[in-house]
């Protein structure tokens, strides 16, 4: 039987800082980052993959946190809620929930935004139905699905407004 090592190395960029330390090879990404580094926006839900509460970015792509092990992913840049708004200015998706009234108790936020900004990125935004169910990893328990959706629509309508003449 073979020994399980206490410490493996963990090299990280975690919202533009470097991180780097020995870990247990059991640490999830998710519990690095909440326990270890204190960034608490991102939210523990079920530990399984399945509600998106801790939704990162990992190298611009959406993962849930709590599915990887901090030492699986060498070097790899990680984005939090924590990292996404810029020299003091919220992100516009952060905006754009806000104004669009997208959370209620606001667990699930986080995750959220932070999966709807990949989404942006994917361009999965044609439809009030392609956003629905490229959004559908992320559960909210209180149903804000339709303030979410509105405040995606109003970033990509901020990033691509219509021609003039034609309607919203």
């Amino acid at each position: 039987m073979t020994a399980v090592p206490d410490a493996v190395p963990c090299r990280l960029q975690i919202n533009g800082q470097r991180y780097d330390a020995g870990l247990p090879p059991s640490v999830t990404l998710l519990d690095l980052l909440r326990e270890r580094l204190d960034l608490t926006g991102t939210k523990k839900g079920c530990d399984h993959g399945q509600c998106g509460a801790c939704t990162v970015l990992l190298d611009g792509k959406r993962v849930k946190s709590c599915l990887i092990l901090a030492v699986s992913i060498p070097d790899a840049m990680v984005t939090t809620i924590e990292g996404i708004s810029q020299d003091g200015q919220l992100h516009p998706m952060q905006q754009a929930f806000i104004d669009a009234d997208a959370f209620q108790c606001g667990y699930c936020t986080p995750g959220q935004i932070l999966s709807a900004i990949a989404l942006l990125e994917e361009g999965h935004t044609r439809s009030r139905e392609e956003i629905r169910e490229f959004m559908s990893g992320n559960l909210c328990r209180c149903g804000a699905y339709n303030g979410i959706i509105d405040a995606i629509e109003r970033v990509v309508a901020r990033q691509h407004p219509a021609p003039a003449g034609e309607a919203a």
